[in-house]
């Protein structure tokens, strides 16, 4: 019988023998009779039953096990022997020993096919660039050890907190894949549990959780009273994501031929959920694609400037220019605010307009509607919000 193979489950089971995991088909966990843990996938290829063995537990985690394997299904299912790729890999590793960032780099571009939105790269590379590169990047894999991630993220650890426990999970991640490619062996320095733990205080404790800043929903139609004013496609762009509460990756990336009978269906890998998307536009939302379209007619993006779209920074330099410190993510959360407080619209319709992924499995699966003849009525609702009259010299004043 298959099980779920997390970690404290994995911990615990001692008995010798095979699990097969529940989340992954072929994914099993080997237990030998002197203890030792091992990933194995199980597949057929060519009517041939073969195993594919992924590493020793703890060094390879569930998280890591699963990700392997399910890059081996991918080769699998293009009819290619992830064995014969992984004897490959090993005859490269005997005439070459790779750097760290010669392969952070490549894990980086094997990763970003994976990601909604292109920033994430940006920020893997930027982050290893700056802190890692400078003290690692020139050390084969099997020659990093604690004392140089130690090296690497203590500095910035209470400063810039948020940001060193992001790079140590990517330092983590990139060192498990080459322990699972048989680069290195041993511990993984990067490891947080039971390793680093005890060595750096936890992130919880030293910083508070920063929210993008978000302008108070009673001043937004102020707000897009004053963004009418300028005759910008980023202006234009601007608040279209406001109007449809929607992230800036996907409207910058948006295409013309997603409209549908006054929908806008977002493809599901420009979706964080990696699921697609249906917006109801309001009236006002097909005025703006309309001056958008006759601002640059041969474009295939809703916004663009001669036929290429807008930056990911368009929008934020343009509420700079504003002299505003609010976020362009921060809307989303003014649109959350005035539903809860003005508004008798169900909080359920709220997060499906923001395309909120369901945390609870369970709920998640029986809830097959996406609510858009709802969602149609609360954008509306909200388009005139944005709309109405209101008295522009009333000051807002943030709680201390």
């Amino acid at each position: 019988m298959a099980i779920n193979l997390d970690y404290k489950t994995v911990t615990n089971l001692n008995k010798p023998g095979r699990y097969t995991d529940s989340k992954v088909k072929g994914l099993q966990l080997l237990i030998k009779p002197a203890g030792t843990k091992y990933w194995l996938l199980r597949f057929a290829i060519n009517g041939k039953r073969q195993e594919l063995g992924l590493g020793p537990f703890p060094e390879i985690l569930p998280k890591l096990a699963r990700e392997q394997a399910q890059e081996a299904r991918v080769l699998i299912h293009k009819g290619i022997n992830p064995i014969d790729t992984k004897n490959k890999l090993k005859k490269f590793q005997i005439t070459k020993k790779i750097t760290f960032e010669e392969f952070a780099v490549e894990c980086i571009n094997n990763k970003k096919i994976e990601w909604s939105n292109e920033k994430h790269t940006n920020q893997w590379l930027s982050t290893l660039q700056t802190y890692a590169f400078p003290i690692i990047g020139k050390n084969t894999l099997d020659k990093i050890e604690t004392e140089d991630i130690l090296q690497i993220l203590s500095p910035i650890w209470a400063s810039k907190t948020e940001t060193a426990s992001r790079l140590r999970g990517r330092l983590e991640w990139i060192l498990a894949a080459a322990t699972t490619r048989k680069l290195r062996s041993g511990m993984n320095p990067a490891l947080w549990r039971g390793h680093l733990q005890t060595l750096l205080p936890a992130p919880a404790k030293i910083t508070l959780v920063k929210h993008h800043k978000a302008l108070p929903y009673r001043a937004i139609p102020q707000f897009i009273n004053q963004l009418r004013e300028s005759d910008s496609i980023s202006a234009l762009a601007l608040e279209f994501t406001i109007l449809n509460a929607s992230r800036t990756g996907e409207v910058i990336s948006g295409l013309r031929t997603e409209i549908e009978d006054n929908i806008w269906i977002i493809p599901a890998n420009r979706m964080k959920a990696r699921k697609e998307h249906r917006v109801p536009l309001c009236p006002r939302s097909i005025e703006i694609l309309t001056i958008a379209k006759e601002m640059d007619q041969t474009s295939p993006y809703l916004f663009s400037k001669n036929g290429q779209r807008l930056s990911n920074m368009a929008m934020p330099m343009l509420l700079r220019k504003l002299n505003s410190e609010i976020t362009v993510h921060g809307f989303r959360s003014s649109f959350r605010d005035w539903v809860s407080e003005e508004t008798t619209h169900s909080p359920e319709v709220a997060e499906m307009a923001l395309a909120h992924s369901i945390r609870n499995k369970v709920e998640a699966a029986y809830r097959r509607s996406d609510l858009l003849d709802k969602r149609r009525c609360l954008m509306n609702d909200w388009s005139d919000y944005c709309d109405s009259p209101r008295t522009f010299n009333t000051i807002f004043l943030e709680a201390a």
